[in-house]
């Protein structure tokens, strides 16, 4: 069986991964008979988004693995505990997450830097 990895940043669209996009993601992959393999960086979220109101939630902190977590119904690693050789592909969900808790994009911009273990799994891939 196919394994698929699947990087997570978060839950919810303003502070992680879409919801939506996510969902259907392992939705699509379970259809197609491979394997979810749901993974995050197990660390604090660069910050935290009150999703009802759309502002930051001053003085609130969240863990990008634990609130991922929710989106896989508990099955999901420590990107860092995953290589590239124990799966066959890799997605990244959308979600304003992947821009602030997997690079530094939302801060940088395009002289922003990627979490050094998205790019570390992402150049196994291509080694």
């Amino acid at each position: 069986m196919k394994k698929i990895g699947v990087v997570l940043s978060g839950c919810g669209v303003f502070d992680g991964a879409e919801i939506h996009e996510s969902v259907i993601t392992l939705l699509a992959i379970d259809r197609a008979g491979a394997k979810a393999v749901c993974m995050a960086p197990d660390e604090d979220q660069m910050h935290v988004i009150n999703h009802l109101s759309g502002v930051e939630a001053p003085g609130e902190t969240r863990n990008v693995l634990v609130e991922s977590a929710r989106i896989a119904r508990g099955e999901i690693r420590d990107i860092s505990a995953i290589k590239a050789d124990d799966l066959d592909a890799i997605v990244f969900p959308g979600g304003f997450g992947a821009a602030k808790n997997l690079s530094s994009f939302a801060e940088k911009g395009e002289a922003c830097s990627v979490h050094p273990e998205v790019k570390r799994l992402v150049k196994e891939f291509i080694a």
